[in-house]
């Protein structure tokens, strides 16, 4: 009972994983932040990977996808530091996240929740063939729904770390406790043992 409980929370954790990273990467499609739709596509795989793991009994895949989720809490954290700033991270440098591709910003810096865009016509400050605006009335910064977003991911991925450590170690102690290598050894079965020679013995009939 234990392991089909923690096999269907797994799913249930990888599956939260997967709706969610989905809604991001529709996002940071809108937005062009290249960098983020990379991080989530392989997120995506790792996460369907870990899916097929938990119903197949991998404990391999479990494991591969443990690993990732480490990677994803960094990166992760990554992202919330660097929307807040912390340290020498600036979101000036925008080029961390579009690899240097465009002038494009998170897309919920202009459609926020409460955002009005305004153009700024015939500023000295537009490059070529792009617009200045101004965003003002936001219920809440755009730095700070990424910061959420993030800060979701890790949460889901400590509780599927969790799981898949658990769920992986049963799936490993069923394996050794199934082992046929032996064949029927372990179960103290012993074959006829072959005589070496046949003894003849002379046949007498009656007269």
């Amino acid at each position: 009972m234990g392991k089909c409980n923690g096999r269907c929370t797994l799913v249930v954790i990888c599956s939260l994983q997967l709706v969610a990273a989905l809604e991001r990467q529709v996002f940071d499609f809108l937005g062009y932040q290249w960098a983020p739709i990379l991080a989530n596509f392989l997120h995506i795989m790792a996460v369907i990977l870990g899916i097929f793991g938990t119903v197949q009994f991998r404990s391999r895949y479990l494991i591969l996808y443990a690993l990732w989720l480490v990677l994803w809490v960094g990166w992760n954290s990554f992202i919330i530091c660097f929307y807040l700033e912390v340290g020498h991270l600036s979101q000036d440098r925008d080029f961390l996240m579009t690899f240097n591709t465009s002038l494009h910003r998170s897309w919920w810096m202009e459609n926020g929740p409460g955002c009005l865009v305004t153009p700024v016509p015939n500023s000295i400050l537009a490059p070529d063939d792009h617009h200045v605006i101004t965003v003002s009335g936001c219920l809440l910064d755009y730095q700070y729904i990424e910061v959420v977003s993030s800060a979701l991911q890790v949460f889901l991925a400590l509780f599927g770390f969790v799981y898949a450590c658990y769920v992986s170690k049963v799936f490993l102690d069923d394996e050794d406790s199934f082992d046929f290598i032996g064949g029927f050894d372990s179960y103290g079965y012993q074959p006829p043992q072959k005589t070496s020679h046949l003894q003849l013995q002379p046949l007498y009939t009656a007269g």
